[in-house]
């Protein structure tokens, strides 16, 4: 009994642990998919403790000799992953971000939502490292509530995926717009995005798409380097021209923040991305650098084409120049436009498969049942994005109700949940306990706001903006 008891105190002391990861605990994402008993809860005897049902450690379950291996990735692939997760369609909106409520709120509405973000990041990172079983943002559902938070986190998960692709898309049938010279009916060019975001959306893996993310960061950062370069030779608007407050009304100031949120959103996926590298432990040098160097480049970029495209600028951003360095631009940003869109159907498409086929042998398989079922998705999914691209034809618009409906809780609410129930009976237990109490709670607050106010400043938006746009053939580029 003196073993026993032994054994659940040193239990409850790994429980209790929550900003720190227990250097005792085993790499499971490297190892096979053995089974363990539950840690015993604080207040179990030993009859309790010994009931506990055994769980997986690992969806993935044992890859050895496996036809598909998805634990591949190293900290620098994830890394890039995430830079062209997020430095894609974000950063062309801040622009218009600051050109709505001015220097002041929008510098520091973007760099501390950066903060934000990067902390509430480094909380899904300590609850996947807590609980090992989750493969995905759904698996958060079932750890805090059950089958029922499975499902809620599940449809969100899904519904918000299919957004954020839609908005890729939707930027797609923009940059053809502008290269054409509205060639044709922008639906034509919608269903072409379609079958191209599908057909790419086809390899499995992470770390394939890892390599394509390169190309992506190159993509964005060349086109907005071009048209900074364009806006300075001949600029639109005068130093003097900037303002440090705008007085927009209040619809449009907040509209324009859920743009900032949205810039920030890729939360969604970096659990999936945490699940899928061959040593968790070194998510957080993945965000720190990925991070660092978004808030770098959302600060310069949105600061620097508003100064030289004053208040008119354009949202996307690339479009704020003249015609002949607006097409160079937009040609130059295609590929960040499809990787971008690629990383979150990918994503959205794993959780589903997983779904599916979790310990069967489809899995692993590159079988003709497993083949199938997942192109099936890959062009589903995106045939369903396509639709709400159409039904949502304005760019801010849709980047604002995203953001709000779910950016708002994936990126900043669900973590500070999180910390609290990681910390439950602990919040006050010493001064840095009480400082990251305040910090969470913060978030959860964030993500009430952003959510509510988001939600009726971006239908206000929509009901201004986009009618008679909606299913239409007109050119959506201007």
């Amino acid at each position: 009994m003196a073993a026993t008891s032994n054994h659940l105190d040193s239990s409850n002391r790994e429980l209790d642990m929550t900003d720190s990861i227990s250097t005792a605990a085993p790499n499971t994402d490297t190892s096979s998919n053995k089974k363990r008993h539950q840690e015993a809860m604080p207040g179990d005897d030993f009859e309790t403790a010994s009931k506990r049902v055994e769980e997986p450690l690992d969806a993935f379950g044992d890859e050895t000799n496996a036809e598909i291996q998805y634990k591949t990735m190293s900290w620098w692939q994830a890394s890039m992953v995430m830079v062209a997760e997020n430095i894609s369609l974000g950063v062309l909106s801040l622009p218009a971000v600051i050109a709505t409520v001015g220097l002041v709120a929008g510098l520091i509405s973007i760099i501390a939502l950066g903060i934000f973000a990067s902390y509430s990041g480094y909380v899904l990172w300590q609850f996947r490292m807590r609980y090992p079983q989750v493969a995905s943002y759904t698996d958060v559902g079932r750890v805090l509530a059950g089958r029922l938070g499975y499902e809620i986190f599940s449809a969100a998960y899904v519904i918000y995926c299919l957004f954020f692709m839609a908005s890729h898309l939707l930027t797609f049938t923009i940059a053809l717009n502008v290269l054409s010279n509205h060639g044709t009916c922008t639906i034509v060019f919608g269903i072409v995005g379609l079958i191209v975001f599908a057909l790419l959306t086809i390899p499995r893996t992470l770390k394939n798409v890892s390599f394509l993310s390169i190309v992506s960061f190159i993509s964005i950062m060349s086109a907005v380097l071009i048209t900074i370069i364009a806006l300075a030779v001949s600029p639109k608007a005068a130093y003097e021209d900037m303002q440090a407050v705008y007085h927009p009304n209040f619809p449009t100031a907040f509209n324009a923040i859920c743009n900032a949120v949205f810039a920030y959103a890729g939360h969604v996926a970096w659990v999936s991305f945490i699940s899928e590298l061959r040593d968790p432990k070194d998510f957080p040098v993945a965000l720190g650098s990925q991070q660092l160097v978004q808030i770098i480049v959302y600060t310069i970029v949105s600061l620097v084409i508003y100064r030289y495209a004053g208040v008119d600028v354009s949202s996307p951003a690339l479009s704020s120049t003249g015609e002949v360095v607006k097409k160079v631009a937009w040609g130059i940003a295609l590929p960040t436009i499809i990787i971008a869109g690629v990383i979150f159907a990918h994503v959205n498409a794993k959780y589903i498969y997983l779904r599916m086929f979790a310990g069967t042998k489809y899995l692993h398989s590159r079988g003709v049942v497993a083949t199938g079922s997942w192109i099936a998705l890959g062009f589903g999914t995106w045939t369903i994005a396509w639709i709400i691209a159409e039904s949502i034809p304005n760019f801010s618009d849709l980047l604002g109700f995203v953001s709000a409906l779910f950016g708002a809780w994936f990126s900043f609410g669900v973590p500070g949940f999180l910390w609290l129930y990681m910390n439950q009976g602990l919040w006050f237990q010493n001064w840095r306990k009480i400082g990251l109490f305040f910090m969470n709670v913060t978030l959860i607050i964030l993500g009430f706001i952003i959510c509510g106010v988001g939600l009726y400043s971006s239908g206000w938006s929509m009901a201004q903006d986009s009618s008679g746009l909606v299913w239409s053939c007109a050119d959506n580029s201007s």
